[in-house]
């Protein structure tokens, strides 16, 4: 409408249609709309369960580089790490055998392949534990090692730079796991301690895969990508994960952990290691 014909309208009493007010309730209507269309895409991801923010964290006792260097005295009692989660791995003061919580209930594999519970009042040089809420799950389609599990699971992952808590229940055609023996002073580094550590291989053994997996950024304070414990279901075998074979058909249950806490210790050897150097190829043969 003109600018002549707005005027004469005026003067007759017509109303007057501001055009331009209902084009911009117009497009107002189609960005809202468009809006949650984007929203419900993501949406569709999965998403951290709806728990207490202390139940979607991650809880880490000192650094993989420490230990690496040798500081492998307790500092934290098992009391005080179940407060932070129930289930979780890592290991013992001296660096006796491997760590496995499940179910708020925390288990040692000595070098002697062994499963031991443990004492409240025990202690870890080194531990990460959450509360396992699963948000997700996915199924393998093929029989796969450590190394292809890693790979396509890493790549099914929704995000590669955020932390999952893992767990998968089954039958294993194969386990390979170790354990390190305790370790005595003056401690040696954990490559050297690994040097004597005790092997496993089972078959056809059923139990509970426990672990994380952890983005690239957490290098020099965990374990990037996956790591893995077992716990065999009659509680007789267990340790850490060297390789298995995950069957097909195996659910992966992932939990989503958002939020990262760290308890460091405040005096013995930990005050005066050197963090700085970059120990990635050292942990990596370590961990395989």
């Amino acid at each position: 409408m003109s600018s002549k014909s707005l005027a004469e309208n005026k003067k007759k009493g017509i109303p007057v249609i501001n055009t331009k007010f209902f084009l911009g309730i117009g497009l107002a209507i189609v960005l809202v709309f468009c809006g949650a269309m984007i929203y419900t895409g993501f949406a569709k991801l999965p998403t951290a369960s709806v728990a207490p923010e202390d139940r979607e964290t991650l809880f880490q006792v000192s650094t993989i580089d420490a230990l690496m260097q040798g500081v492998f005295d307790g500092i934290l009692p098992i009391s005080e790490l179940k407060k932070h989660g129930d289930f979780g791995i890592g290991t013992f003061d001296a660096l006796e055998g491997e760590m496995i919580v499940l179910d708020g209930k925390v288990y040692q594999v000595k070098a002697d392949g062994r499963v031991y519970t443990v004492m409240d009042n025990a202690t870890t040089p080194l531990a990460m534990v959450t509360h396992f809420n699963s948000d997700f799950s996915v199924t393998t389609g093929q029989p796969m090692n450590f190394s292809v599990f890693s790979t396509e699971m890493s790549a099914r992952l929704p995000s590669q730079n955020m932390i999952y808590a893992i767990q998968m229940h089954g039958t294993f055609p194969q386990m390979k796991v170790r354990s390190i023996p305790a370790q005595k002073k003056p401690y040696p580094t954990l490559t050297d301690a690994a040097k004597n550590q005790s092997v496993f291989t089972y078959a056809d053994t059923t139990g509970t895969v426990v672990g994380f997996y952890l983005p690239v950024f957490f290098r020099g304070l965990n374990v990037g990508g996956y790591h893995l414990h077992f716990l065999s279901d009659d509680w007789h075998t267990g340790g850490h994960i060297l390789d298995l074979e995950v069957p097909a058909h195996a659910i992966i249950e992932y939990d989503i952990t958002p939020a990262f806490e760290m308890h460091l210790p405040t005096s013995g050897a930990f005050t005066g290691v050197d963090l700085s150097q970059d120990l990635s190829e050292e942990l990596a043969r370590v961990e395989s």
